[in-house]
């Protein structure tokens, strides 16, 4: 799609909304599709009439790279793994906030390499895939790939798995816009960066079963929670461990770096709004006490700003259900919309999130506008009754398929913000950077949706 090359594939599906409905069937390849971005249709797909959906089919479409994990599992196996991941992800494992404290120091060197040799101009992005890699290796292996110490990066062969996995990412996503075509997307380029992807990941499982075999707690030492220690036991098959490695692997690092691109790029172009977090970072942190989640979570404004940026840049900003069954959606039918939608068994349903994010009619006539002030306003419509906030706004889904990783990802962007904001008084946009309507600048959607042409900034201290 030409919309797709040009970064604005978003923008694209928000214009077909704001012209044929917020619900609306098209015909495409001979077969009947739909979209909706309505809150009690969503309701239904994701919660209410839950068992009346399926994924479709996003199992073959993703199994040659992710395998057999919980993002493209169904049924009685999405529920074992929903079962055996669950507790891992329970906020007493980062409440201290060790787990990301190495890898924000490997990311100030980073950038102050930047600092003496460039003027402290730089695009942060990558710096936060790499981020976000060490953190989510170091919570599944018990070690840290340590991607942003470059040399032992180059060693440890991290470069060639961001290839590989952003290669990955690229052909599932055009695999998924073929929906049943899908296998006229792959190749050889397809098949190499799929072997790149489960031999990383089989050599970090490698190398931690044997850690855990050689490490030894001393008396009265608390053994240190791994992740892929627990989900070994729990497992049968290596082909398992390795699928659920690269699941949860892929959604700790996309998810987070996303958001803290997205959360940067909006920042330095609302320099009231920054000056306003750094503050409430300030005052909250004045008495020189250790960051712990509860602080971070109590930082309201912080908050806000990171709510608004998902909001408007939500890490996966479509995604499609296909029913199991005859099912009825409660909104889309008739000749204004407002009556049921019968649809038949097998059809495919698109919903998106970036456009929903930004209805007036939810979000006020501002809704397109990065504002984190809406989150305290108690006349914002989308809080005029309980279901319509909840399912208006589902920047890590919801039902019984909402994101396992939501806490974890909003503690790290905001302890990353912190540290950031704490060490570097000069953060802005970097000079010759476009300043854009928000929605209007070049995205780049894969899976989950970055900045199309990075997120450059000057820094300094």
């Amino acid at each position: 799609m030409q919309a797709d090359a040009s970064g604005h594939l978003m923008d694209t599906f928000l214009g077909f909304h704001r012209k044929m409905g917020w619900t609306f069937s098209n015909t495409l390849l001979g077969g009947q599709s739909w979209g909706t971005v309505e809150p009690r249709n969503l309701e239904a797909m994701m919660s209410t009439n839950f068992e009346d959906w399926g994924l479709g089919p996003r199992h073959p479409i993703m199994f040659p790279a992710f395998g057999d994990g919980i993002f493209v599992q169904e049924g009685p196996a999405w529920k074992h793994s929903r079962e055996i991941l669950r507790p891992q992800f329970n906020h007493s494992q980062y409440d201290d906030m060790e787990l990301f404290e190495e890898a924000v120091k490997d990311l100030f060197a980073a950038i102050d390499i930047a600092v003496e040799n460039d003027g402290g101009v730089l695009d942060v992005q990558p710096l936060f895939f790499k981020l976000t890699l060490d953190t989510t290796t170091a919570f599944l292996f018990g070690e840290s790939v340590t991607s942003l110490r470059d040399k032992q990066s180059e060693e440890q062969g991290q470069m060639g798995f961001a290839q590989a996995f952003n290669e990955v990412q690229i052909h599932i996503q055009q695999r998924f816009r073929l929906g049943d075509f899908y296998w006229m997307s792959g190749g050889k380029k397809f098949r190499a960066a799929c072997k790149a992807v489960h031999s990383f990941a089989d050599r970090l499982i490698d190398h931690g079963l044997n850690r855990e075999k050689t490490n030894h707690v001393g008396v009265g030492e608390k053994k240190k929670y791994v992740f892929l220690d627990t989900v070994a036991e729990a497992v049968k098959t290596r082909d398992a461990l390795r699928g659920q490695t690269i699941n949860i692997l892929a959604a700790g690092r996309d998810t987070t770096a996303g958001l803290l691109s997205w959360v940067f790029f909006l920042l330095v172009r609302h320099p009231l709004v920054l000056l306003n977090i750094r503050r409430e970072i300030h005052q909250a942190t004045s008495n020189g006490e250790a960051i712990t989640r509860t602080m971070l979570r109590n930082m309201t404004y912080l908050q806000h700003a990171l709510k608004e940026a998902l909001r408007l840049f939500p890490t996966v900003p479509l995604n499609t259900r296909t029913a199991l069954r005859d099912t009825i959606l409660p909104l889309g039918g008739g000749p204004d919309g407002a009556s049921p939608l019968l649809i038949p068994k097998g059809g495919n349903v698109a919903f998106g999130v970036y456009t929903m994010h930004r209805r007036p009619d939810l979000y006020g006539l501002d809704a397109e506008i990065f504002r984190p002030e809406r989150w305290d306003d108690p006349d914002l419509p989308l809080k005029k009754d309980k279901s319509l906030e909840r399912w208006g706004y589902l920047p890590f889904n919801g039902g019984p398929r909402v994101c396992l990783g939501m806490d974890f990802a909003m503690v790290e962007a905001a302890f990353v913000v912190v540290k950031l904001l704490q060490r570097y008084s000069i953060i802005e946009i970097a000079e010759g950077e476009k300043i854009e309507i928000v929605g209007t600048e070049k995205q780049l959607l894969t899976l989950t949706l970055q900045v199309g042409e990075g997120v450059r900034l000057k820094l300094g201290q």
